[in-house]
């Protein structure tokens, strides 16, 4: 039988949770200094995909700089900030199953990366294309830094987020809370869910909503298999040993 996993008290509990925070908000800060000199050539890429852009107020193009440096020094920090919180979540797992956190980690950088990437690399040049082919004679695009910085910003880290699906039904399944029969059954109303969450996490339209909602339904498909793959292990290591004759 599996040992129970070290128990400690809410308090204790409390205190590493504010261990792990700070730690994670100190690699944010370290994380937005280092980039803090490159933040100008960061902001011109983001700005490549539209060309030219507008600020309205004295301050908007200041506070774009300002997200910008957050947001890439969150990118940068990202590694120490998922070791922090699989570091955490490790308490609650038994000692056989505190060796797949230690796993989860890079897993879960690689994951948040590949989102970003493929965000900026695909979804932001395809959906600005495709909403400034609007222009006419009579339409002139004025987009403002501001709220175009919000929409990248925005999209780059709910890309990264939703892409450490299938590393969360690997846990779950691991944990016995889901089983790949579970996702199968329940694939529609994933589906209707992933809409769900593409309208949260984009902007209001559905161009943006559609281009998260893919990939999204593409990982729900891996997730399945890699659900299967760990329920398969799960079953070969519960088999009993067959006492020699």
């Amino acid at each position: 039988m599996a040992e129970n996993p070290r128990k400690i008290s809410f308090l204790d509990h409390l205190e590493e949770f504010r261990f792990r925070l700070i730690w994670a908000l100190a690699a944010w800060a370290a994380g937005c200094a280092l980039v803090y000199p490159w933040t100008g050539k960061v902001l011109d890429a983001l700005i490549r995909p539209v060309g030219h852009l507008v600020f309205l107020s004295p301050s908007e193009g200041f506070l774009s700089f300002i997200t910008v440096l957050a947001v890439a020094g969150l990118v940068l920090a990202s590694p120490v900030i998922f070791y922090q919180f699989w570091a955490f979540a490790a308490e609650a797992l038994f000692p056989s199953e505190r060796r797949y956190a230690k796993l989860f980690g890079p897993l879960s950088l690689l994951l948040f990366v590949a989102g970003v990437v493929f965000c900026y690399a695909f979804v932001i040049p395809w959906s600005m294309n495709f909403f400034l082919s609007f222009a006419t004679g009579r339409m002139t695009p004025m987009i403002t830094v501001g709220k175009y910085i919000q929409y990248v910003a925005f999209l780059c880290l709910s890309f990264g987020l939703v892409f450490e699906m299938p590393l969360a039904f690997v846990l779950l399944t691991q944990l016995g809370i889901a089983t790949p029969e579970f996702l199968i059954q329940k694939r529609r109303h994933a589906i209707v869910a992933i809409f769900v969450v593409s309208a949260v996490l984009t902007p209001p339209d559905y161009v943006s909503q559609i281009l998260m909602a893919l990939p999204l339904m593409g990982l729900y498909e891996i997730s399945i298999l890699l659900s299967k793959w760990v329920a398969r292990r799960k079953e070969s290591q519960a088999l009993p040993e067959i006492p020699a004759a």
